[in-house]
């Protein structure tokens, strides 16, 4: 039996891909098949002692029951350790119920991943009155991993570092987005959301922040459907941007969303590889590489 490797669903192999290159272990494809009745039979081969599930849950209902079997496959065949490498990490949103009868998502799914997984590494997890990962998962080892280092760096080898202005759209992005600053030694700020609805959303900013003939760097870690930073490139735009970049690690938006970003006056977006996605620049192998390798040696 090998002692580690990676396995990944076809959904993610690429990056997965990178990942085991990265590590300079193997890599394992599960293999998925659905049936009429669209039920999934999951095979696995060749288990490894150490497993690392390599599985971005965006979109993530049906993976969550597939990641499931993929599991016990995987323990079924030896494995003793399982990792699941989870770059974008589903319903970390709702940690609390707003209205009677709802499900909090947040502590279903963490008890659903806890009882299968010994630890769990995510990137940019997007919490919001947790303040850590681990609190949501108490029971076994979780990990997040900040991708504002990686971003800021990809974007100092674009030219942006000491040119630009790195630009929050909301008060939730302010560390994080002073993160990407630092490095690129540039100055940031960031403006004030006002929500009204899933797709109906406000940005403020304000009036004394000056990028006329600057170059701006809008940075955000999470971008479903667009409203927030396409407030944020207009009014970039709106007070004499020279140019307007578009840095993201979860890019959960479609075509249309990026269609209107760069209509609206982005002059590049890039994402990072947390899922896969058209705008995929931003490689995360070594930002997650760096968190498993100790796996290799237990």
């Amino acid at each position: 039996m090998m002692r580690s490797a990676v396995y990944s669903f076809d959904h993610g192999v690429t990056h997965a891909s990178e990942l085991a290159e990265a590590l300079g272990i193997n890599l394992s494809r599960i293999d998925v098949h659905v049936f009429p009745d669209g039920e999934s039979r999951v095979r696995v081969s060749a288990p490894a002692r150490t497993a690392l599930v390599y599985c971005p849950l965006d979109r993530p209902n049906g993976k969550l029951v597939e990641l499931m079997l993929a599991v016990d496959a995987l323990r079924r065949g030896g494995a003793e350790r399982l990792i699941l490498v989870a770059p974008y990490l589903c319903y970390m949103r709702q940690d609390k119920a707003f209205h009677e009868g709802e499900a909090v998502s947040q502590q279903a799914v963490a008890r659903l991943l806890s009882a299968l997984f010994d630890r769990i590494v995510t990137v940019d997890a997007h919490l919001h009155r947790v303040s850590s990962v681990s609190e949501v998962f108490p029971q076994i080892e979780a990990e997040n991993l900040f991708a504002a280092e990686t971003i800021a760096h990809f974007a100092a080898r674009q030219g942006l570092a000491g040119q630009c202005v790195v630009v929050g759209p909301d008060e939730e992005s302010a560390q994080w987005v002073a993160r990407v600053a630092d490095v690129l030694n540039a100055p940031s700020f960031t403006g004030r959301k006002i929500r009204r609805g899933d797709r109906d959303v406000e940005i403020s900013f304000g009036e004394d922040i000056d990028v006329k003939g600057k170059a701006v760097l809008v940075a955000d870690d999470i971008v479903s459907s667009g409203g927030t930073i396409l407030s944020a490139i207009v009014a970039m735009r709106d007070r004499g941007a020279s140019s307007v970049h578009v840095a993201i690690t979860h890019a959960l938006f479609d075509d249309a969303v990026f269609e209107r970003m760069m209509s609206s006056g982005a002059e590049r977006v890039w994402s990072t590889t947390s899922v896969p996605h058209p705008t995929n620049a931003i490689s995360l192998a070594a930002l997650l590489s760096n968190a498993l390798r100790r796996e290799l040696s237990e």
